[in-house]
């Protein structure tokens, strides 16, 4: 065997090929899964794989769906688990019954209707590799299963976001913590980062209450206090594992190099990245489904159908929506708005009427109105802030009258990253008579959003802000509200019956959704909703909420950088600039680090202006991103502080 062969931390070199055989030989010895019914049974390989299926990469608190875990001594041997071996980490390891699994190893399990019912991929879930080559980034020449591509990444289920013929309303999402976590390689991660679980044990961190300080930042999450071998208690209200290692793997991006540096993503306020089962899910859509929806009676149509209506009832649970008809798709949050303006505000908006939106408004939500009041002959009225970036409720609650017709506010800003008080905002729009829209563009991917609980007349956001495509987003509305706009483009799709005297359109939501829809980023989004919540939304905010409170903490203490947004409620956005340099050249700085932000004025001038700056370097972090990346980029501002204090 080379010396290049991979092998387990603290374990004997192994050869992947009798790994395999080993485990689909144990496969095959359970009960209710015949040898003959596995693929590769003779061989004992799996088709296009070199592991076992179902392997989760090291580490990963997202583990396939079911059977991972540690066994406790002295308790009975569950189905399928290999008690203490050197083919995995000393832990005795559990492994699924493929009883009920083995319609994973096969290329599709099709429905009656010939709808994949599931579609999961053959590759292994983890496969290092010999050749030298990072694990998770495809080699050029790997070999290819003949039923489907064997993927080289690990990802979370790639049945996600597929449809499932005769299927409840309710989409299942598989436990994501149920699972082995085996070691990661914590190497360069920052004190500051939350504990490591062991090998083979459930991790042991928990988030306390938050505390906070009198400067307005919060304190990070604590280890357990009962020490890292406390066993979790049952209804303590302690959190699942977060592996932030494991769900990088999840993003093939990551592992690009910039200048010859690992990338490090901290424009995610401009896009996120996309897992790589969305990537998958899409390529799926056009290699098996690929159609125009609705209008045909062929098997295609039906699959493409059942994606596209499958992703519109995941935005509906996404959201906490009450009806899936309330759910239009259109380009983005830009797009939503502009329908709004148009049919809603073209309707109902006029003379002399008032519409009020607040200071911290991107663009999109600034622009659009401005139209309108010119085009009814309004007036476009202004929320404003405070010192540290919060809206001023008490002069909101002055400019409402009975002469305004629609409240236009973001949840959270895309430069600041402040926190709006959108329920309050909304419930005083609607005392006063006038509807509201909350534009949740740099909200859905950070907080659990729940329009029944906001009680908005409108809410709008883009797929490529939550990890899924770009070129598609969501208006979702009351049905009453949508139910009384008209169409605002006409052609396909959207018409019942149509003569040269007379068109009849058809009831919401295709009323609004004019010709081809872009049919498979729909089912993309679908994909990454799924993604989000096999990870858990409340996870994301609580992992993402320790990480700027430590990267607003170090940015703050670095001489001559000035903070541009400080409300107590922020999410995500850390905007700065720094003394003697320009905000592009910071950028610039960073980038030769392999760090990208984004620079400049971010579509939001009016916000931007009343701190007294043009433009500002604009972090913005995501769930996959590190404390040890913030450390990076800390470091090459206060390189740049100290460098221009001594010239």
């Amino acid at each position: 065997m080379s010396s290049s062969t991979p092998s387990i931390p603290g374990e004997a070199p192994f050869d992947p090929a009798i790994l395999a055989r080993m485990a689909s030989a144990m496969f095959s010895a359970l009960p209710g899964t015949p040898p003959a019914s596995l693929p590769g049974a003779a061989s004992g390989l799996v088709p296009g794989a070199q592991f076992p299926a179902n392997i989760a990469p090291p580490g990963s608190p997202l583990a396939s769906p079911a059977g991972f875990g540690p066994s406790v001594p002295g308790t009975p041997i569950p189905q399928g688990q290999i008690p203490g071996t050197n083919l995995l980490p000393a832990s005795p390891t559990q492994l699924p019954s493929l009883a009920n699994r083995a319609p994973a190893l096969l290329p599709h399990a099709v429905a009656g209707n010939g709808v994949p019912d599931t579609v999961l991929s053959v590759a292994p879930a983890f496969e290092p590799r010999s050749g030298g080559s990072v694990q998770g980034v495809p080699q050029v020449n790997a070999p290819v299963a003949p039923q489907a591509a064997a993927s080289p990444f690990y990802f979370v289920g790639s049945s996600y976001g597929h449809p499932s013929a005769g299927a409840s309303d309710d989409i299942a999402i598989h436990d994501p913590f149920a699972g082995l976590a085996l070691p990661s390689t914590t190497a360069g991660v920052s004190p500051q980062s939350p504990a490591m679980a062991p090998a083979g044990r459930d991790a042991q961190f928990y988030f306390v209450d938050a505390v906070r300080l009198p400067n307005g930042f919060v304190t990070p999450a604590k280890p357990d206090p009962r020490g890292p071998d406390a066993v979790p208690l049952a209804g303590s209200g302690q959190h699942p594992p977060f592996d932030v290692h494991a769900v990088r793997r999840d993003f093939p991006i990551l592992q690009e190099r910039v200048n010859g540096r690992q990338l490090v993503w901290f424009d995610n306020a401009a896009t996120t990245h996309k897992p790589q089962s969305v990537i998958d899910r899409i390529a799926y859509f056009y290699e098996h489904e690929n159609s125009n929806i609705h209008r045909a009676a062929h098997e295609l149509a039906a699959r493409a159908t059942d994606a596209y209506e499958g992703a519109r009832e995941r935005v509906r649970k996404f959201i906490n929506a009450p009806e899936v008809e309330e759910v239009i798709f259109v380009r983005g949050t830009t797009e939503a708005i502009n329908l709004v303006a148009r049919s809603w505000g073209g309707q109902h908006v006029g003379e002399g009427d008032e519409i009020i939106v607040s200071n911290l408004e991107h663009h999109a939500n600034i622009v659009p109105w401005q139209q309108l009041a010119a085009a009814k002959g309004a007036k476009l009225r202004v929320i404003p802030v405070d010192d540290s970036g919060q809206v001023l409720l008490d002069e909101y609650r002055r400019l409402l009258n009975d002469r305004t017709k629609i409240v236009a506010v973001t949840q959270v800003s895309n430069a600041l990253g402040t926190v709006v008080p959108v329920k309050e905002i909304v419930e005083l729009a609607h005392r006063a008579g006038a509807k509201a829209l909350v534009d949740g563009a740099q909200s859905v991917s950070h907080m659990r959003v729940d329009v029944q609980d906001i009680g908005a007349d409108f809410f709008v956001f883009s797929g490529h802000k939550v990890f899924g495509p770009t070129g598609i987003g969501v208006v979702w509305g009351k049905r009453e509200v949508l139910e009384d706009m008209p169409p605002w483009q006409g052609g396909g799709n959207m018409i019942a019956d149509v003569t040269f005297e007379k068109t009849v359109f058809q009831p919401i939501p295709n009323k609004f959704e004019a010709g081809t829809g872009n049919i498979a980023d729909a089912v993309g989004l679908g994909a990454a909703i799924d993604y989000v919540n096999k990870i858990g939304i409340e996870n994301i905010a609580r992992y993402e909420h320790d990480l700027l409170v430590y990267g607003m903490a170090q940015l703050g203490a670095i001489p001559g950088v000035r903070l541009i947004g400080t409300a107590a409620d922020k999410a995500s956005v850390m905007s700065f600039v720094l003394d003697g340099y320009t905000t592009e050249e910071v950028g610039q700085a960073l980038n030769e680090e392999g760090i990208a932000v984004r620079t400049g004025h971010h579509c939001a001038q009016p916000i931007l202006r009343r701190f007294g700056v043009e433009t500002t370097v604009r972090p913005s972090l995501a769930f996959y991103n590190t404390f040890d990346e913030i450390d990076r980029l800390v470091a090459v501002v206060r390189r740049l502080s100290s460098q221009r204090r001594a010239g």
